[in-house]
């Protein structure tokens, strides 16, 4: 198969970054796919590129090495494919999280001229003192501490002047190549490269805009403002734009070293039990959460206080979708493997030819095997890496946000048992789902949950007489199309039955409320009114699978 890249014009225009990128996997001995698409310009710019020593060095690590040295974009998309173990299968997320940014600062005189000229004020009216050597530099921009006029100690963020004109020129050859992969190559489809690269896509620019993560600090900020044990930068939104953010510098102890917290009297069996809480609370209590909670993340401040910074990566959950994480802990625990398997094929993106019988019988194995190990042995990271596998055979993928939160609790685990090896995050998450399923159950959630449901019956029955008469104009104008696909056609027979029943039932028992048909109470049909509500609940249940799945057919 052979395509000529230069005539593609989103990659003609950035050529010699793409040479680069061909050279670097050509390097590391992954490029076979790249070849199979275009052989002919592979050999052509890199002939002579030298071979690294890759004697003993795995698959995976061939790949961590060559998105360390091809840079920022190639760094984020492998953390982004580590949260993906779905996708890319646990060894190549384990080593890829492994992905560490190594960029040399800018001299002070560049990220000085970039504050000057987004701030529109030269540097000594805006910050009484202002150190020149950064405390951290990162893929995207480098950190310096300054004082301001009022005396308060901040941290002063720097985008890199030309981070952005570089991820914009690699997002658009990474769109590119998997548009090309998804078409040409039928092993690459089963990763899903488009959407995979769309998704990457959406989370580096939000990230590369630096108002952001200032109104994530503000949003964090307001979810804790009573909670003294836990602490966040406050921004200064006056003196941030989008490549320049400034936040109170929070001085403590990095969790990198639990040597020194240990030393300064920090109890740290204690210290991880509120770390792993202060998280379980921001995925259940808020659905807004830090998505990044490694130790170089975690400050411990004088008297105990947790501080969180770099909250540029976070994961959002809605109401539904922290309704269905409820229930399939509901479902675990209970050990509804075919609940937990409908579960997931709703909320995933199964292939057409996935078989819900064998997604469940793969899902029961893989979690059977953890049933009846003691509360103080059991392992979430296992348990979901386990997962993880099961539901990958099939080529199912997650939505983002529930990939991002698999790897926040792995990440999460691993950071409190460093901290405390006897700690077990397990037994605070058994409680917050009880907790969860106390405030499912209450009067508040159940009206929330009956008004929501009486507005989709409004919009249905507000939209059906519209929808009928266009259905009846095409009729009369014989433009009415009947397409039909057999594919897992006995679920789709069966709510078509179901449907018809319903409306057999709510017809007849409208016809004996009308006609007053005894058994009569205070003058009502009896049976007619019973037919209507029962008819009502049917409906309303097909209504909410039909809207659930997406589409008419039940995934298989």
């Amino acid at each position: 198969m052979n395509i000529d890249f230069t005539r593609i014009p989103q990659l003609a225009g950035n050529i010699a970054r793409l040479v680069e990128i061909s050279a670097v996997l050509v390097k590391f001995g992954i490029a076979d796919w790249l070849g199979r698409m275009d052989s002919h310009f592979i050999g052509r710019f890199v002939r002579r590129s030298p071979l690294a020593n890759l004697a003993g060095v795995t698959h995976e690590a061939r790949i961590r090495m060559a998105f360390t040295e091809l840079g920022t974009t190639f760094i984020k998309f492998g953390q982004i494919l580590s949260t993906r173990r779905d996708l890319v299968g646990l060894a190549l997320a384990d080593e890829l999280a492994h992905l560490q940014s190594s960029v040399p600062p800018d001299p002070f005189e560049v990220s000085k001229a970039t504050i000057e000229r987004e701030l529109k004020k030269p540097l000594a009216e805006l910050f009484a003192t202002f150190e020149e050597t950064p405390v951290a530099s990162g893929s995207i921009g480098q950190v310096y501490r300054a004082t301001l006029r009022d005396g308060t100690m901040v941290a002063v963020k720097v985008q890199h002047p030309d981070i952005a004109d570089r991820i914009h020129k690699d997002l658009s050859i990474l769109r590119t190549l998997a548009e090309l992969a998804e078409a040409n190559l039928s092993d690459l489809r089963a990763y899903r490269p488009v959407k995979t690269v769309g998704e990457f896509q959406r989370v580096l620019l939000r990230e590369l805009d630096f108002n952001r993560e200032l109104r994530n600090l503000q949003l964090f900020g307001q979810n804790f403002a009573n909670d003294e044990t836990v602490r966040f930068p406050r921004p200064h939104p006056e003196l941030s734009t989008g490549s320049v953010l400034v936040m109170d510098f929070l001085p403590g102890l990095p969790l990198t070293d639990p040597t020194s917290v240990r030393a300064a009297g920090i109890d740290l069996d204690e210290l991880a039990r509120r770390g792993a809480k202060l998280c379980l609370q921001m995925i259940f209590r808020d659905g807004f959460f830090h998505a990044d909670p490694h130790p170089g993340n975690i400050i411990v401040l004088p008297g105990g206080q947790i501080g969180l910074i770099d909250v540029g990566m976070v994961g959002r959950i809605d109401d539904a979708l922290r309704s269905t994480i409820e229930e399939g802990l509901e479902a675990i625990d209970s050990r509804d493997f075919a609940h937990l398997t409908e579960l997931i094929l709703q909320a995933g993106d199964v292939p057409a030819d996935v078989e819900s019988a064998e997604v469940q019988a793969e899902v029961s194995e893989q979690l059977a095997f953890y049933w009846g190990i003691p509360m103080d042995k059991f392992r979430i990271g296992p348990a979901l890496n386990d997962f993880s596998e099961a539901i990958r055979k099939f080529q199912i993928a997650l939505p983002p946000s529930i990939s991002l939160l698999m790897k926040v609790f792995i990440v999460l685990e691993g950071t409190c048992q460093r901290l405390s090896p006897k700690f077990n995050i397990a037994e605070l998450l058994v409680d917050f789902q009880k907790k969860a399923v106390l405030k499912r159950l209450s009067p508040k959630s159940f009206l929330k949950r009956s008004w929501i449901a009486a507005k989709d019956w409004e919009e249905l029955i507000r939209s059906l007489p519209r929808q009928v008469r266009s259905l009846f104009r095409q009729a009369r104008q014989q433009e009415i199309i009947v397409r039909l696909r057999h594919e897992h056609l006995e679920p789709s027979v069966n709510r078509l039955v179901f449907g018809m029943m319903t409306s057999a039932l709510f017809v007849g028992s409208a016809m004996m409320w009308a006609y007053q048909a005894a058994p009569l109470v205070r003058g009502v049909s009896l049976f007619g009114v019973l037919g209507c509500v029962t008819s009502g609940v049917l409906g309303f249940r097909l209504f909410r699978a039909i809207q659930h799945s997406g589409k008419l057919e039940e995934r298989k």
